[in-house]
């Protein structure tokens, strides 16, 4: 009797997953409403790619968001242009939401700048042949933004986002973010505390997986001094090691007792030693002025450290703090912190709209998603709310080269990425 209730049990629970595959009448209403945008879609993100908008691109990012802007009050949704304060110097950031009480309340992210500023020389959109095409931004994120806006106006033409709740965050300044973050990051954060589930746009890798968790990003910055003198009288007791020995010292240590930990990792980006040292954060470049016979008076060092979680975090900071500390003759140095994203680390809520994913991926014919390796990626937006809500990243286009000139997005990936998201969206606001 025991395993007769096993045995229908279990083909009580195949039956049931077998049908939460199968796609609704409505959803198959919703694919072929996908599909009559194919080329529109295609034709939307050539049009944005056109426009360049980097970062520092102000009055570009403001045209990009006026152009996603007028899209989306053309299929409903009340819009609003966030401005950042002028000193910031940052556009600001695209919302647009719909407010309702049916199913879960949806944040959706996107970003509207990219890393190629005015003076790139890559700037349009050129197909390759009918399936690539290369484009600044055309992958990262654009083609994102995109699949935003084509899913929910597949939605929307088919009177299915009545009485729903779903804010779309596009900000201007993901690629370098405006300082603090109090500030330029505090509308998105507002968002994600209202949401039930965050949808990141951010590029995808392949059908087979998406992103349930994202390392966190932060800079450090040591800084060595040591006693300027003629170098015969290096490493002696009145003359010492000098500041570049001193940060060799750091930087050995930092290799052999810091690195290791799973997820950890810590990059040296620029180094300058001499006797004079001038560093701009801004251009992150510098000038150095020394000579082989003199002991060098100061050296400079500007990483990045990369973290999945707060813990991991603080305690790789304290471990270089510790190092630090213990400086070599005459010598002496300082280390400084500054956050800029948090790790999005990999929660069960996050794994449960994961599974959701796959179940629209399985019933569209592409297969399970499965989680995708955090030390993969870079950070991205939807950390900032990673702390409030449940969420799910690399839902955007697919392609390569992504922040170089050869950057390429797949446009015969496009169409059946929106069909997915738009099916996704769907069953989360029932």
């Amino acid at each position: 009797m025991k395993q007769l209730f096993l045995l229908s049990s279990i083909f009580f629970f195949m039956g049931f997953h077998l049908t939460a595959q199968k796609l609704s009448r409505t959803e198959r209403k919703i694919i072929k409403q996908v599909e009559s945008y194919d080329q529109e879609s295609i034709a939307f993100l050539e049009k944005v790619v056109n426009i360049n908008s980097g970062t520092l691109n102000l009055e570009g990012v403001r045209e990009v968001g006026e152009v996603f802007d007028l899209a989306f009050k053309e299929i409903g949704f009340q819009t609003e242009w966030i401005s950042m304060p002028e000193e910031m110097n940052r556009a600001g950031h695209l919302f647009a939401k719909i407010e309702g009480d049916k199913g879960k309340k949806l944040l959706l992210i996107g970003h509207l700048d990219t890393v190629f500023e005015e003076n790139s020389p890559f700037q349009n959109f050129e197909r390759i042949n009918d399936s690539m095409a290369y484009g600044p931004g055309a992958n990262d994120m654009k083609g994102g933004d995109v699949i935003v806006l084509y899913a929910l106006k597949a939605l929307s033409d088919l009177n299915l986002l009545k009485d729903v709740s779903i804010t779309v965050a596009f900000t201007g300044d993901e690629e370098s973010t405006g300082k603090p973050l109090s500030i330029s990051r505090k509308p998105l954060i507002d968002a994600g505390k209202k949401a039930d589930i965050a949808l990141g746009f951010e590029t995808a890798t392949s059908f087979d997986n998406a992103t349930i968790a994202r390392r966190g990003a932060s800079g450090w910055r040591v800084e060595t001094q040591g006693k300027r003198a003629h170098s015969s009288g290096v490493f002696n007791a009145r003359v010492g090691a000098g500041a570049i020995f001193e940060m060799g010292r750091i930087l050995n240590r930092f290799y052999e007792e810091v690195r290791g930990e799973e997820y950890l990792t810590f990059n040296p980006g620029t180094l300058l030693g001499g006797t004079f040292v001038t560093y701009d954060k801004q251009k992150s470049s510098g000038q150095v002025f020394g000579k082989t016979n003199v002991v060098a008076q100061k050296a400079v060092v500007n990483g990045g450290l990369r973290f999945i979680s707060e813990t991991q975090k603080e305690d790789a900071r304290n471990k270089m703090r510790e190092i630090v500390k213990q400086s070599l003759p005459q010598t002496s140095a300082q280390i400084s912190f500054t956050d800029s994203y948090p790790a999005m680390g990999p929660t069960a809520g996050n794994q449960s709209v994961l599974e959701l994913l796959s179940e629209v991926s399985q019933a569209l014919g592409y297969g399970t998603v499965t989680a995708y390796d955090p030390s993969r990626r870079g950070a991205a937006d939807i950390s900032f709310v990673a702390d409030y809500t449940d969420g799910l990243d690399g839902l955007g286009t697919m392609g390569n080269g992504a922040h170089t000139p050869q950057e390429t997005v797949n446009l015969k990936t496009i169409n059946p990425l929106i069909k997915r998201a738009a099916v996704l969206i769907y069953r989360l606001t029932r």
